[in-house]
């Protein structure tokens, strides 16, 4: 689709526009990010997870009012599971954050998506993408002796929060069937209601100083209410196969923000397995039929 064809099925929007949206909510998400890891010395990687829940869930209510929802018996179980899935990736996200680069462990999370995005292909230019993918996760696992630098734990972790996602992914689809992006305020309602707890019991004694609390604010406003907010922006003004390959950027965008703000610094080895799941994602998603052209995702 060209630019002046964008532009007319949007309005009178320039194509530029929904893109840079999109471009400022990713480097809000990895600040928010960044500006989490910071505090883990202080708070601890479970308190970071209860406070950017708790906040992040407060603010989503106050935008959505999920109260007013009223659900299905067919939608419970999946609303249920979509909750879990929301807390148990920011809760694993989190701890691999601990003792991974941020930039690998936003890597390691979207091969979740990915691997569901590619589930069933049959297509020969599928075997590509999925070769693309084994080699990114070759490169940043640490599956040899010779690939060091990932500690095993925290890799692990961020591919379990890939996990949750294709879960929240799936079980998305099924339970904001009919309320669309407001369904995102009850499961953060559901996860909070579990994980904050959990992470208050093990975070760091520093959790309790009342200083805290406008960084936790401003890690719920980075993290979800404002990219969150311009994302559902760009995905009304951008064809799904833009969205989707835009958003193919972020753990680049995650490992600059790592450099920038953390001091962290990737091998060479890790940025051509950054590469290679970059290129998987963003290949798979120009490559999609028609219909599987929905893009679904939580800010981290």
């Amino acid at each position: 689709m060209s630019a002046a064809s964008s532009s007319s099925s949007s309005g009178t929007t320039p194509i530029w526009l929904p893109v840079l949206v999109l471009l400022i909510a990713m480097t809000s998400i990895q600040g928010g990010a960044a500006l989490a890891k910071t505090l883990f010395s202080d708070v601890g990687a479970t308190g970071i997870t209860a406070l950017r829940l708790a906040f992040g869930t407060v603010i989503l209510c106050v935008i959505f009012k999920p109260w007013r929802l009223q659900f299905s018996r067919q939608q419970i179980t999946p609303l249920l599971l979509y909750g879990l899935a929301l807390g148990g990736m920011n809760y694993s996200f989190y701890l691999a954050l601990r003792t991974i680069p941020l930039g690998v462990g936003v890597a390691l999370e979207f091969t979740g998506p990915l691997a569901l995005a590619l589930a069933g292909s049959r297509r020969p230019q599928d075997f590509l993408w999925v070769v693309l993918a084994l080699a990114g996760l070759w490169f940043l696992l640490p599956l040899s002796k010779d690939i060091s630098g990932v500690d095993p734990e925290g890799a692990m972790l961020a591919v379990l929060a890939g996990v949750f996602w294709a879960v929240y992914i799936l079980a998305g689809k099924r339970a904001g069937a009919h309320h669309g992006p407001a369904t995102v305020a009850m499961g953060s309602l559901i996860a909070s209601v579990i994980f904050v707890p959990v992470g208050l019991v093990f975070a760091h004694s520093g959790i309790w100083s009342l200083s805290i609390i406008p960084v936790a604010l401003a890690i719920a406003v980075l993290s979800s209410a404002l990219p969150y907010s311009l994302e559902m922006v760009a995905l009304t003004r951008l064809p799904a196969k833009t969205f989707g390959t835009l958003m193919s950027l972020e753990p680049a965008m995650a490992a600059m923000s790592g450099m920038l703000f953390l001091g962290e610094v990737l091998s060479p080895m890790q940025w051509l397995g950054l590469l290679a799941i970059i290129l998987a994602s963003a290949g798979s998603t120009l490559t999609l039929r028609p219909s599987k052209q929905k893009i679904v995702r939580v800010g981290k």
